[in-house]
Order: C-alpha cells, then structure tokens, then sequence
C-alpha cells in the first residue's frame, strides 16, 4: 500500500530543473479531477479559487478548516500527489502554522505553499527572520509526522512590487536562500516571467524554483531552458472559468440568447467523472 511517506517523495521528484512539474491549479474536486484526467502527475489547490469557490475572498480571509475541509474532498478525489496552497499559514505564530502542516497531512496532502506577505499589508513582506521561523516550524511538524512535506516557499517581492526595482533581485535571492535553509523544499517567484532573470534566479538559488505562467508569459519550454523546476497556472484557470459564467450571463440577460455556453463540456463527461 502506498504510504502518505511514498506520495510525498514521489511528488519532490516531480520538481527537475529542466523539466518542469506543470501544474494548471484546481480549486475543487471536479477540476482537480480535470487536470488529472488530462494527464497531470499531480494537483495543486489554488487559495483564491478555493477561496472564491467557498464564499470568500482570497488573502487570509477565510478560515484553516475550510480549507483543510476542501483540500481533503480533493485528495479524496484523485491518485496523485496533492499540494495545497495554505496561504501564510493560518496562524498568528509559528506554533500555529504547524498545526496547519499538521491539518494538511491529515487531509492527505503532501505540500503546501506559504507566503510571505503580511496579512496585514499586502504591499509589505514578512521580515525574512520571522517567516524563517515560520518554515521552520512547516518542516519540523511534518518531520515529527515522518512525511518530507515538500514546502513550496512563496516569494512576494515582485508580486507586490515590494522595495526598490534595483534592489528587488537580491531581496528575492536573500529571501529564498534564508527559507530553504529554514526547511523549505523550493522557493515560488510568482510576479516575474521574464526569461533573463528567470534564468537569474533559477541559477542563484540552490533549490527549484517555480513560476506563476498565465497570458502573455513565455511557453513552458523557454522556462524549462532557464531552469525552472515547477510552472503553475495559480487563480487564473478558477479566474477564466468565472469569466465564461459572468458572459453567460450577460448574454442571457441583456440579449436573451445563449452563445457563450457553446463548446462547453458535455453534462455526462462531467458526471462521468465524479462517478
């Protein structure tokens, strides 16, 4: 029997630099069982489509059970490896991400991603000490449970724009150097796509570094050439879903016609597969 040990190490070995794990992100069981039905060797939760998907808004908005709650429905929904987008950690203190951890393995999950925007301010950062202590605190939990949870640690300097523009390239790099020796398993840049300093940050930091891809971004093999080791879609797929819905809509009321819904997935497709 496949052990939550076994899940866990095959889905860190999913991360090559080179070959990058490609993840469109799924934000409930159906779309999780999506991506896995179009080939995908593992999932990953996105936290604004959960978010969204459960009534609230993304950043640190919604409550650890609803989200360990949610992630547990898509782990129960699929064979491969799930990873789940925890935020900042659902807690105050380091303690308290570690009961996080602690929930996510128990949902069935071997990864999370942690940020390090302030709650508080989402144009400012964690100072980098603090959110060490708060990887740390990740990767002790899930030693003390025996599983190597893979931490993916999320990086926010570009995202939000955080410090000068010149100086942003070293923050990124001190930042991640500091989280993976604090136990993180790989660092997320999201907010910066441009292959030279892609290329950049993936030979100056020792560990895989994952991208957030989208419209206008470089295809996958232009990163896999820089040496990124993970690609994720993160709220864009939920965020193009919702748009089809807002459309329909529209159409429906202010035309009264039906347009938008062609070329949807068949309703037996879909009930196939959450058979």
């Amino acid at each position: 029997m496949t052990t939550l040990r076994d899940t866990a190490e095959l889905f860190g070995s999913l991360h090559r630099p080179g070959s990058p794990l490609l993840l469109p992100n799924a934000w409930d069981p159906l779309s999780a069982r999506l991506v896995e039905a179009a080939g995908g060797p593992a999932v990953a939760t996105t936290s604004a489509g959960v978010a969204w998907a459960l009534g609230t808004a993304d950043g640190d908005h919604i409550d650890r059970d609803s989200v360990l709650a949610l992630t547990r429905r898509v782990v129960a929904a699929v064979s491969v490896p799930v990873t789940a987008d925890v935020e900042s950690g659902f807690g105050a203190t380091p303690d308290e991400v570690g009961v996080t951890v602690d929930g996510v393995l128990a949902a069935g999950a071997v990864g999370v991603n942690i940020e390090d925007v302030h709650p508080d301010d989402p144009s400012a950062l964690r100072d980098p000490a603090e959110q060490s202590e708060r990887l740390a605190a990740a990767r002790a939990a899930a030693d003390a449970a025996g599983v190597p949870l893979y931490v993916n640690a999320r990086v926010d300097t570009y995202l939000r724009s955080v410090g000068a523009p010149d100086g942003r390239f070293a923050d990124t790099v001190a930042r991640a150097r500091a989280y993976l020796a604090a136990g993180a398993s790989g660092i997320f840049v999201p907010g910066v796509v441009d292959v030279p300093t892609v290329t950049r940050l993936a030979a100056e930091i020792d560990g895989p570094l994952n991208v957030l891809a989208g419209p206008g971004a470089p295809p996958v093999a232009e990163f896999a050439a820089a040496g990124v080791a993970r690609v994720s879609l993160g709220s864009s797929v939920a965020a193009a879903a919702y748009a089809v819905a807002r459309r329909a809509a529209r159409e429906l009321f202010d035309d009264g016609t039906y347009a938008e819904l062609e070329g949807g997935l068949a309703y037996g497709d879909l009930n196939a597969l959450m058979s």
